[in-house]
């Protein structure tokens, strides 16, 4: 059974958009022809592959299609590129995003250095989408991204899964916070009362710091702060306490404006790379780059 390339490149450009308004931008096309190439693609297929809302998300046959689309996308780009055709504007918009999964705390951080080196290097461009690294795969699962960096070490079917390295986070907080709150160290009465900063609801960071002390269940004041920046900032200000990359705060300490609430007490969480087990020299670029990145800032422990 044949599937036209046109029906294709709507189903993915609104999954990639959002709305369906969105791909036939994308497509220079109009909505309406956007929405018959949907319908002729799932008559055709016989299954609902878009569920509509704001944003349109893959059903669960369509989250099997798109990881296909994707690669279809992938290869004709590098198709183009190898041809040499990207210097005319007509063909700029084949440019396909590499749509992955990174944890804040990595994308402030050693990724960046990935990112600059590919792309002083290629054209690739990147669709970032920021996930915790306990949920990152999931979207690697769906195929909504083609690599994510994850604290899983089990590969996903059709994936490679390689260890990147360990990063490293600290309990920190200002002096006068540790001060007022752990004098004589902690344990499980005051991490009950001390206020805590949570990156969102997905982080589980400071919960497990907290049951390298205790079993017990505790439920301290909760700051919720979703900005990696504005965490930091926070803990500086004295305003709780949170577990925080020590590369990112190493400027803080040094300072003495950052200092552990409990000193030589720290979570090494290993990271690893997962991609598609997929011939694209895009890929193998991207791969290099984050290996190379990573070795430089991760804690290479055996694994």
């Amino acid at each position: 059974m044949n599937i036209d390339n046109a029906q294709l490149a709507a189903f993915s450009a609104v999954l990639r958009e959002g709305t369906f308004e969105g791909a036939a931008r994308r497509l220079h096309v109009t909505p309406s022809a956007i929405s018959q190439r949907i319908k002729l693609l799932e008559d055709r297929l016989g299954q609902v592959l878009i569920q509509r809302g704001a944003p349109c998300v893959a059903t669960q046959t369509g989250k099997t299609l798109l990881r296909f689309t994707e690669q279809l996308d992938l290869l004709e780009s590098e198709l183009l590129r190898d041809l040499g055709m990207f210097g005319d504007g007509a063909t700029t918009s084949f440019r396909v995003p590499v749509p992955v999964a990174v944890n804040a705390d990595s994308l402030d951080g050693w990724f960046l250095e990935a990112m600059e080196s590919i792309c002083r290097e290629s054209a690739t461009t990147f669709d970032i989408r920021v996930e915790d690294q306990e949920y990152s795969a999931t979207l690697l699962r769906e195929g909504t991204v083609m690599a994510a960096v994850s604290a899983s070490p089990t590969p996903i079917q059709g994936c490679r899964a390689e260890y990147l390295g360990d990063m490293r986070y600290m309990a920190l907080s200002s002096p006068g916070f540790v001060k007022k709150h752990f004098p004589a160290g902690v344990d499980a009465e005051n991490l009950a009362q001390a206020t805590m900063l949570v990156f969102n609801r997905k982080d589980s960071l400071q919960q497990a710091f907290i049951d390298t002390f205790t079993s017990e269940p505790l439920s301290p004041p909760t700051h919720y702060l979703p900005s990696t920046q504005g965490f930091i900032e926070f803990t500086r200000r004295g305003l709780g306490w949170g577990v925080i990359p020590e590369d990112m705060a190493r400027a803080e300490i040094q300072r003495g404006e950052l200092v552990e609430i409990a000193p030589g007490r720290y979570l090494d969480i290993p990271l690893y790379w997962h991609y598609w087990r997929f011939t694209s020299p895009t890929l193998e670029l991207v791969s290099a780059a984050v290996r190379k990145a990573a070795g430089r800032s991760l804690l290479n422990h055996s694994v």
